[in-house]
């Protein structure tokens, strides 16, 4: 049985399976732990994904994992029961699932029992703590993705006593070719001899943040380590230790996210919004109709002819002054009849 692509009809004879049983290749390598969709559709792309024996390139192309063989680079992929572990990450392993070099990876630390793990984003090679772990593709994308804004707290070790004015500077931000990076919460935790510990709080990810600011401001990184992911808590975890996360964790993420990005509430931001608009375009109608019935509002009779013009007589121009406004009535004019007077 070949994938479906949008192009088939509904109709088909050759087609016997419903549409209800079919969903997108993309969605489903992404539902295997493959990656994100955005990766699985990389693989797609390239040529790396085979249904029923046949390459598959197109995306908008839909399959029935109950019924067709799908395989990536010849290896079969299969839906997997959802796992999801809390990994106290030691220094000294690589959040990838890649390394040319072999060096050691965060996956590694797991028994290799044929499911297919990943990181729900990245703690560098020096750096430990909380980490996700888990072979759900989607929600790791919507978690590690910069929109949703998941708090992310550290607890960091550096060289020296920043001054306050230097702190400061973390919290208005510090400028990178990736753009500004700042941190959202600042704690002050205690001094150790030639170094102060410090517990920072960030809402985006990017690479090596902390140490990189950190070294803007002349202040290197000793030691990093993250203790807080959104409403999770390393605890009493120790190095290199992991366990499954509880299910009022996994409730605790969901409503996370869903909180962030319901439409509920983007709905109610933008009536909140119009009615705003609406209240200005009242006030402003409301102040029309009142300046309609002022009675200095009508003109009055030969209102019409410019100031400084007869009837019959050309128009006389009145003086200026050095800004290029006009003065009202003319000057020497109004000399000349004082002098008659006296």
């Amino acid at each position: 049985m070949s994938p479906r692509t949008p192009a088939q009809s509904d109709s088909d004879a050759d087609q016997p399976t419903n549409d209800a049983e079919l969903i997108r290749l993309q969605k489903f390598l992404a539902a295997t732990g493959l990656g994100s969709r955005r990766h699985c559709e990389e693989y797609i792309e390239t040529g790396r994904v085979t249904v029923d024996g046949e390459a598959v390139t197109e995306l908008g192309a839909k399959v029935d994992p109950e019924s067709q063989v799908i395989c990536v680079d010849g290896e079969r992929v299969r839906l997997q029961p959802r796992r999801y572990y809390l990994l106290n990450k030691p220094t000294g392993f690589l959040c990838t699932n890649n390394d040319p070099a072999g060096r050691r990876r965060v996956v590694d630390l797991f028994p290799n029992d044929g499911q297919r793990l990943f990181t729900v984003g990245r703690l560098d090679e020096n750096s430990e703590g909380l980490i996700l772990v888990t072979n759900d593709g989607a929600l790791a994308e919507r978690l590690a993705h910069p929109r949703y804004k998941v708090a992310r707290t550290y607890q960091v070790q550096v060289a020296g006593n920043p001054a306050r004015e230097k702190l400061d500077e973390l919290r208005k931000g510090v400028r990178f070719k990736e753009g500004v990076f700042r941190v959202s919460g600042l704690k002050y935790l205690k001094k150790q001899g030639k170094s102060t510990f410090l517990e920072l709080t960030l809402h985006e990810g990017q690479n090596r943040e902390i140490r990189r600011m950190m070294a803007r401001i002349g202040h290197k990184v000793i030691q990093l380590m993250r203790v807080r992911f959104g409403p999770l808590n390393i605890g009493k975890l120790k190095t290199g230790e992991y366990r499954r996360l509880t299910d009022w964790e996994l409730k605790k993420l969901r409503e996370m996210l869903n909180e962030k990005h319901s439409p509920t509430i983007r709905h109610r931001k933008g009536r909140k919004n119009v009615s705003h608009g609406k209240s200005r375009s009242t006030r402003g109608a409301a102040g029309k109709k009142t300046s309609d019935k002022k009675p200095y509002d009508k003109k009055p009779a030969g209102a019409g002819k410019k100031r400084g013009t007869t009837s019959s007589g050309p128009k006389i121009s009145s003086p200026k002054t050095s800004s290029g406004r006009r003065i009202i009535g003319d000057v020497q004019e109004k000399r000349t009849r004082q002098g008659k007077r006296k």
